[in-house]
């Protein structure tokens, strides 16, 4: 683990050349040479690569390439975009093989799009519409580079119990269509959605009869929707290609977190020393993605230190929590 501090104080060093204030310099030239050494070095040795929601400088609304640059400058070693920032990029005349080219020339691995089609439901005809949604972001997923794109249960106004083998095929057909694109959907946990149990997505997956089916999981949400983290040994990790970590207070009732609650890694009650072996010894070698939504740091902090602490904070944790394994 000794050079994981290594390659930081590296990231440190040239972090201090960046604005503070934003990020409106151009950092292509950097790029290269940053993604080049992340390829050489690997992942400082961790079975677990360090990516980033871009959530968590969403406060900020850069455009989505000088997000990409950020990303990398910081030194993650992948990024999960939200589909919708790539929108605005087409519709202001950009061009999705920039923006796939760009983060190939900056060493990050499109790691899972971000997307919120209502592709699940108890409504036949939403949710055909949701997969013709999906069906789009898929192709678009693709010409980006990528291979995941979230599936949340934001068409669900109501779990039925009657309904899960509905639901079961509703995700039997869209893997389906990934299958032909070349797309994994990951079946999302909301922690205050209703999807926001464990043995529901399990459920779900279970009728699809699906050996591909994958899911999207969160330290937070997970701890939100009243889940205990022991059930994740009961999971093969290989479905997990994607983590959300992110820590959340101890003094408030996990029912009544917001999103904006999030705080860095460490910062929390979230017991890393425990679930990251836990994770690890089922199997789980994907990417431990960060995602925050906290206010305060957009408030009182720059894109540029909040991804060198978010970084930092969250290598700190999974290498502590890695020491014992």
């Amino acid at each position: 683990m000794h050079t994981s501090k290594f390659l930081f104080s590296s990231r440190r060093s040239f972090l201090k050349n960046l604005p503070l204030l934003g990020l409106s310099v151009p950092l292509m030239p950097n790029c290269t040479a940053s993604g080049k050494e992340k390829r050489e070095s690997g992942t400082s040795g961790r079975p677990f690569r360090i990516s980033l929601n871009v959530s968590t400088i969403s406060g900020f609304r850069l455009p989505v390439e000088e997000q990409i640059e950020a990303v990398a400058a910081a030194g993650f070693d992948g990024i999960e975009l939200w589909l919708s920032d790539v929108s605005r990029h087409i519709e202001a005349g950009g061009r999705v093989e920039d923006l796939a080219r760009r983060m190939r020339d900056c060493g990050l691995t499109p790691e899972n799009m971000i997307a919120f089609a209502r592709w699940i439901g108890n409504d036949p005809q939403q949710s055909a519409e949701g997969m013709e949604q999906m069906k789009r972001e898929m192709e678009l997923t693709v010409q980006l580079g990528g291979r995941h794109i979230a599936a949340t249960g934001a068409g669900l106004d109501v779990f039925l119990p009657e309904n899960i083998a509905l639901y079961g095929r509703q995700f039997a057909e869209l893997n389906r269509i990934g299958r032909t694109i070349g797309v994994t959907p990951l079946l999302e946990l909301w922690g205050h959605g209703i999807l926001n149990r464990l043995w529901k997505m399990l459920a779900i997956a279970t009728e699809s009869g699906c050996p591909e089916a994958c899911f999207l999981l969160d330290f937070y949400h997970l701890y939100a929707g009243g889940n205990p983290f022991g059930g994740l040994a009961l999971l093969n990790g290989l479905r997990l290609p994607v983590f959300h970590i992110n820590d959340y207070p101890g003094d408030i009732p996990a029912g009544t977190l917001k999103d904006s609650d999030r705080v860095y890694p460490g910062d929390g009650a979230c017991p890393f020393g425990e679930v990251i072996p836990l994770l690890y010894h089922a199997g789980f070698r994907g990417a431990l993605s960060l995602e925050l939504f906290n206010e305060s740091y957009w408030r009182d902090s720059s894109p540029a230190r909040i991804l060198e602490t978010g970084y930092r904070k969250t290598a700190e944790v999974v290498d502590r929590a890695l020491e014992g394994i």
